[in-house]
């Protein structure tokens, strides 16, 4: 039998272990706990059981339905694959919800908005994102989060923390300045409509060189940075601290020192764990002298994931950044196995971990694809004073079909409806 073969044929093993483990221990709480449970509450026709109670327990996070402990912290995976997004992972994106209220972003890559609108957080509480590298994969988000959070009355500034760089222009400073020139037509048509006393970003750029630094400390919370190794200077990863809980985010580097150093015993070690060089062969085709270095140098293969959780022994090693699939993660296993045999979970979007002093709890998240944005906590302000630094010509005013008589009916009723007495302008032009 070749080494390929031999791979796959443990690679399956690996997997059938976990599955049939996975199989044994839901057979046993199905049939020793939640079944009695929900059995004892009636009897059907005949004396048949019928259940009709709801489990006491699911297995299951359901958004928007469960207290935060005031010494609990809750992570969820918000983005987990690989730099090009797909339909099953957004790219890179965790969010950390802490007891005492305070939320964060710990990157917001491409797609990943969608995720955190379905955790069903109102967009005015979150205003806190740290980006690890300004890589699309880890920031391509940041613009719908700013602007989507203004139209849903965000009041403050977004506040964004990110690295330096060797040159300015490559600083998060720069990168933030430069979102805010691109969409200056967006500002620029909310102004005066809107609340948008959220419009301004507030730049919190550290030196990527810091080795565990204090980049913020507020309310309790504390979070680090330290230096990266991924693609060019100007990379970083970060360490959150807070009630005696630690959790690690390495966004992307290979591995390093400084992680080594400086997240041993952490509560929650979130590390990226790449597509091993053979997946990267067999699945986009990439040749060998390019899955080999992409794999193991630019980012952290598995067997390295392994070793580097091996040498810092958190309570609960967290892969990410791969594609996680049935004929992917057998793979991702057996490499990890070969030097790492601590507790482990294999993350995909919408991954939950509840986290205390005293235990860990990782479910997945039902999730509502027809999910709203959440109303706003804080009531609208709008200041018609204030003007838009782009303003409407006579030439597209003057194409404007104003439907009076049908506006008129519809503004009345709606006006009766809510007991208000808004008055339709007279012309439809806002």
């Amino acid at each position: 039998m070749s080494p390929k073969e031999n791979r796959s044929k443990a690679a399956w093993l690996s997997f059938a272990l976990v599955l049939a483990v996975g199989i044994g221990i839901g057979s046993y709480f199905r049939s020793e706990t939640l079944v009695p449970a929900a059995v004892a509450a009636s009897q059907g026709a005949a004396g048949r059981p019928s259940p009709v109670k709801a489990l006491a327990d699911r297995d299951v996070y359901y958004p928007g339905t469960e207290d935060l402990a005031p010494d609990e912290m809750r992570v969820t995976a918000c983005g987990t694959g690989m730099p090009s997004v797909r339909p099953k992972q957004a790219a890179a994106c965790w969010l950390v919800e802490l007891g005492n209220g305070d939320k964060f972003l710990f990157d917001i890559g491409a797609q990943s908005m969608s995720r955190i609108s379905a955790m069903k957080i109102p967009y005015d509480y979150l205003d806190k994102v740290f980006i690890g590298h300004l890589h699309l994969d880890h920031m391509a988000d940041l613009p719908s989060l700013w602007i989507s959070g203004l139209k849903a009355n965000r009041t403050y500034p977004l506040r964004v923390w990110g690295p330096s760089s060797t040159d300015p222009e490559l600083g998060t400073k720069a990168s933030m300045e430069y979102m805010r020139k691109m969409y200056a037509w967006e500002v620029a048509s909310v102004t005066g409509k809107l609340d948008d006393r959220g419009i301004q970003v507030e730049v919190n750029e550290f030196d990527y060189k810091a080795v565990n630094k204090v980049i913020y400390k507020e309310n309790g919370v504390t979070i680090r940075s330290i230096p990266a190794i991924h693609a060019i200077d100007g990379a970083t990863s970060f360490i959150l601290e807070w009630n005696g809980l630690k959790f690690a985010y390495s966004s992307d580097t290979s591995p390093n020192n400084w992680w080594i150093e400086h997240t041993k015993g952490v509560d929650i070690s979130v590390h990226e764990s790449f597509a091993p060089p053979q997946v990267l062969i067999d699945k986009q085709k990439f040749p060998v002298q390019l899955a080999l270095p992409l794999s193991t140098l630019a980012h952290t293969s598995p067997a390295q994931f392994g070793k580097i959780m091996a040498e810092t022994k958190p309570r609960l090693a967290v892969g990410y950044h791969f594609y996680n699939d049935h004929d992917t993660l057998p793979a991702q296993l057996e490499d990890i196995r070969r030097t790492y045999e601590g507790p482990l979970a294999m993350a995909t979007d919408y991954m939950v971990f509840n986290v205390t002093k005293d235990d860990i709890r990782v479910r997945m998240a039902a999730i509502d694809e027809d999910i709203w944005p959440m109303p706003s906590t804080r009531p609208r302000q709008v200041d018609r004073s204030r003007k838009g630094a782009g303003v409407m010509s006579e030439f597209t005013k003057s194409g404007d079909y104003f439907m009076k008589d049908v506006l008129t009916d519809l503004w009345d009723e709606v006006n009766r409806e809510n007991g208000t007495d808004v008055k339709l302008p007279a012309g439809s032009v806002w």
